[in-house]
């Protein structure tokens, strides 16, 4: 009888303190979203009273909020967000929580020659065959035939296809160029101005010293290359202005 009424104390006691923590707050509905899109199963915690909750598969949760309380909202593949509730958050009528997505940072992807599955693996193609670009194989066609040739060489078709393979080894370099360095590279270590990053790329693969190690994919080399060429461009930009 002794432990019946020391249990039923202790049960009014506990409904006491809970109802003591909400009495002063108020219920409050919200919505989590990323990127304007509901977010189902985060987890949301009052710190405060340690009261916790998880969002629908609409992204809504209610929680009993008070000015001044600490709410962590968290899940999988999300950056955590710590909000102390102010009294604006109580006044809406929804309160909207936008949360973003978790990104990790690749500093550096190698790839390993011996790793890769090729045609040549594979057995389709040679593997001593030479591989062509669009515009190589443009080229190569129109120099091929008996016809072919003298007809493209006088209507200068030959002329137009060596510009356009010129202009599609420069797109290749560049497009390689631009994954070898990152942005703050260039304004931060060789002080190339933001707008002048894409000029200065230009430049560079004019270098035939420096696109033969960025062919090779060294960045060691590109790297002691592309120091002096942005000393030399440095000096051409503050010549020039």
């Amino acid at each position: 009888m002794k432990t019946n009424n020391t249990y039923f104390l202790f049960l009014l006691f506990f409904c006491q303190i809970v109802f003591c923590q909400n009495s002063d707050r108020e219920e409050i509905h919200g919505i989590v979203q990323v990127d304007s899109a509901a977010v189902e199963r985060v987890n949301i915690v009052n710190k405060t009273t340690q009261k916790a909750t998880s969002s629908d598969k609409n992204g809504n949760f209610t929680l009993f909020l008070k000015e001044g309380d600490l709410i962590v909202f968290s899940a999988v593949n999300l950056v955590t967000l710590q909000k102390v509730i102010v009294q604006s958050d109580l006044e809406k009528t929804i309160l909207l929580v936008q949360l973003q997505t978790e990104r990790i940072p690749l500093k550096e992807v190698v790839i390993k020659e011996e790793s890769k599955i090729t045609a040549e693996s594979l057995g389709i193609i040679p593997s001593d065959q030479k591989k062509y670009t669009v515009a190589e194989r443009r080229l190569y066609t129109a120099r091929s035939g008996l016809l072919d040739r003298p007809l493209n060489w006088i209507s200068g078709r030959t002329a137009q296809l060596k510009k356009e393979l010129a202009v599609s080894e420069k797109e290749q370099l560049m497009v390689k160029l631009e994954y070898l360095f990152e942005e703050n590279f260039y304004i931060e270590t060789l002080k190339i101005k933001k707008d002048y990053i894409r000029d200065f790329q230009l430049y560079c693969i004019e270098n035939n010293d420096f696109v033969s190690a960025l062919k090779s994919k060294n960045k060691t080399l590109s790297k002691f290359y592309i120091l002096t060429l942005a000393q030399n461009y440095n000096k051409i930009i503050v010549y020039e202005n």
